[in-house]
């Protein structure tokens, strides 16, 4: 909550207890003042903070207070015989505004990200990639070539001006609340939540290269919703580039303005079988994996030169890595078969194109939440759902079985994995949505069990510690993965499960 924002809606609560305590004939002259103070904390909010939806009720309150009060203040008179019951049920309304502005500044606060824990300061920019060797499959005009954007965080000399924004283009804000059914200015404020990273910035010199790690979103998500993440790797020597899949991302908008909006769901269907719909996730996924080969085929051509970046010849492409989100995590586990990858890190997402592979033989680090270890779980101890599970989880025997033996494949590619220096763990109290900055937006996602129980900024401490530790062990040769650590009791390794 930012600090004009609360003292205005302190002077208003101040205000009307003002009105409501102190007696009408007393009251004239501090209603005035506590007033004037309410419309000065206003402008300066304004000014410095900027408006925000979610303080409507707020600044309708201040204004109104104001006017009466000035009228009544310079005229020497105010409004005589109001109705007990007007003046009550305008009391009553006033407090019920007071009471659902509190409610919207807790539900949607103007949030700061963890602050960075390495001692590198951190630049960001982005580019726009077409790949010319690919059509579009996903439009629904089908025509066109495959787009990509990718922002890239990377170690910065020490930065000057103002960091840049938590969410590079505004626009997409609207497609993001209609994501999750709310009304289109619901995320507005999230424009005045600030990054550490500086736009632009001169790459650090203390190196001459850095290594790569490219990063894939989950779906229906977003490149900024990986922002602490690349900024905390970022500030510890590695070159972090996040790529909106155009047509799996919520919205991403280009360089020309033309916005693309998720299409992907259309593969699935509520009455696809279990075929069907295993076969449409592998056709998205080989889409994402090209986007990963195409994206380091670029970086590629950004370190040679041949495209024009600050990042010519910085970039260490002996050392490569590649982590993800959900799909984006079965993005990373698929585009690690390319040799040009060391090692990537799966932040609980299930696999995908199991079958047209064998196993991978590289050090892969699988980091899941509670709640899909214990679907895992089941599938280790060969426990079948209850007819009454399935009736509250709305699907069937048929196929739950099928999702099982998925899993068991997915669990011996986990196995392979291992046996050439990875990991796997599951973080206590965890949901699926606490693997992403999401879980930064609301505390009521929380509360009504989207995230778990964890706190944002624990969950995400524990996440950045354990990812860092892998990639500088083996892009790095630095240190080792540790295993379970008395500063995180809520990492429980399982590989022995395996």
């Amino acid at each position: 909550m930012r600090l004009f924002e609360l003292l205005l809606f302190l002077s208003n609560i101040g205000l009307f207890a003002l009105t409501v305590l102190v007696k009408k004939g007393r009251r004239r002259i501090p209603v005035f003042v506590a007033s004037g103070i309410a419309a000065l904390l206003l402008a300066i909010h304004w000014t410095v903070e900027g408006y925000r939806v979610q303080l409507f009720f707020l600044y309708c309150i201040t204004i109104i207070f104001l006017a009466i009060s000035g009228c009544s203040y310079f005229t020497k008179t105010g409004p005589r015989n109001t109705p007990r019951l007007m003046l009550g049920s305008a009391y009553t309304a006033i407090a019920i505004m007071l009471v659902v502005t509190g409610g919207l500044m807790y539900a949607f606060p103007v949030f700061k990200l963890p602050e960075p824990t390495g001692e590198f300061k951190v630049g960001t920019q982005t580019f726009h990639f077409v790949d010319t060797n690919r059509e579009e499959i996903f439009d629904e005009a089908k025509e066109g070539k495959r787009e990509l954007m990718v922002q890239v965080w990377y170690p910065a000399q020490a930065g000057t001006g103002e960091y840049a924004p938590f969410v590079p283009d505004t626009q997409i804000l609207p497609y993001m609340a209609a994501e999750y059914g709310l009304p289109g200015f619901t995320f507005q404020h999230l424009k005045y939540v600030s990054s550490h990273a500086y736009s632009g910035a001169e790459v650090s010199s203390i190196q001459t290269s850095y290594p790569l790690i490219l990063t894939n979103p989950g779906n229906a998500s977003s490149r900024f919703l990986h922002t602490s993440q690349a900024e905390n790797l970022a500030s510890h020597g590695y070159i972090v580039a996040v790529i909106d899949h155009t047509y799996n991302t919520f919205a991403t908008e280009f360089p020309d303005g033309r916005i693309t909006t998720s299409t992907t769901n259309d593969l699935f269907s509520p009455i696809d079988d279990y075929r069907t719909s295993r076969g449409n996730r592998d056709k998205l996924g080989k889409v994402l994996t090209g986007d990963v080969a195409f994206a380091l085929d670029q970086f590629e051509l950004i370190h040679s030169g041949q495209i024009s970046s600050d990042l010519d010849g910085r970039i260490d492409l002996g050392h490569v890595g590649v982590f993800g989100h959900s799909i984006g995590g079965a993005t990373a586990y698929d585009a690690s078969y390319d040799s040009r990858i060391a090692v990537g890190i799966d932040l609980d997402g299930g696999l995908y194109r199991m079958r047209d592979r064998e196993g991978l033989r590289k050090p892969f680090l699988f980091i899941n939440s509670e709640s899909y270890f214990n679907k895992l779980k089941m599938v280790m101890d060969n426990r079948v759902y209850t007819d009454t599970e399935l009736n509250r989880m709305g699907s069937t025997r048929e196929w739950e079985d099928q999702v099982s033996v998925d899993k068991k494949l997915e669990l011996e590619r986990m196995r392979e994995t291992v046996a050439e220096g990875g990991q796997v763990l599951y973080i206590e109290n965890t949901e699926h949505l606490n693997f992403a900055d999401v879980q930064f937006i609301s505390p009521i996602f929380r509360m009504l069990g989207i995230t778990g129980k964890i706190a944002p900024e624990r969950v995400n401490s524990v996440i950045n510690a354990y990812m860092l530790d892998f990639f500088d062990m083996y892009l790095k040769n630095q240190g080792e993965m540790k295993g379970p650590d008395s500063r995180f009791p809520e990492v429980k390794f399982v590989t022995s499960l395996l």
